[in-house]
């Protein structure tokens, strides 16, 4: 059957990652202007935490995702799953979690990276403000609802996965008679 230490393992990582990401997007730099001594505008950016915390989710995140593929032996290595509805629950859950994960790790990745890059002048603009590079609205928050997704695709994956791995343990159940099968 399935392991709670697994589960409760597995959920407290994701959990962790899905709280960075949510703190990430409230602490995502933002930009204002400053002025220098030659009275020209730059870029002055607030806090960067949203690139350690987003680092940080992305992390805990691979590690939840590792755990529950180690465990499962990534669904295609090791003894085969009997037929039924509990291999076919696992195989979705196993697609739909690779699928909610690569979008969750690179959602992550992208808002770390521009997050962390600031610019201070900009060349491009010769009157005016210059243009500060800040990261949008809800890159972070998006890296949560799929860490959330594969939070829930993954924990499903490995109870299903369990449940169909307990099936093909038991034997089927013998029925009296004379057996008449070809060999």
């Amino acid at each position: 059957m399935a392991s709670i230490i697994l589960v409760v393992v597995v959920f407290v990582l994701d959990a962790l990652a899905f709280v960075l990401a949510i703190g990430a997007e409230k602490r995502r730099s933002t930009a204002t202007f400053g002025v220098d001594a030659n009275s020209r505008q730059y870029c002055v950016y607030s806090s960067d935490a949203a690139t350690g915390y987003g680092i940080g989710a992305l992390l805990l995140l691979l590690a939840g995702q590792a755990v529950v593929m180690v465990v499962t032996r990534c669904f295609c290595c090791g003894r085969a799953l009997s037929p039924g509805r509990w291999r076919a629950f696992s195989g979705f859950c196993f697609i739909a979690c690779w699928f909610t994960f690569v979008i969750a790790e690179l959602c992550l990745l992208a808002g770390s990276v521009r997050n962390a890059y600031h610019t201070k002048y900009s060349t491009l603009v010769i009157s005016g403000p210059p243009r500060c590079a800040m990261l949008r609205k809800g890159v972070f928050a998006a890296g949560a609802a799929f860490t959330f997704l594969t939070a829930l695709f993954a924990e499903l994956h490995y109870l299903f996965f369990a449940k169909a791995r307990h099936a093909a343990a038991v034997p089927p159940p013998i029925v009296g008679g004379i057996g008449m099968t070809r060999m």
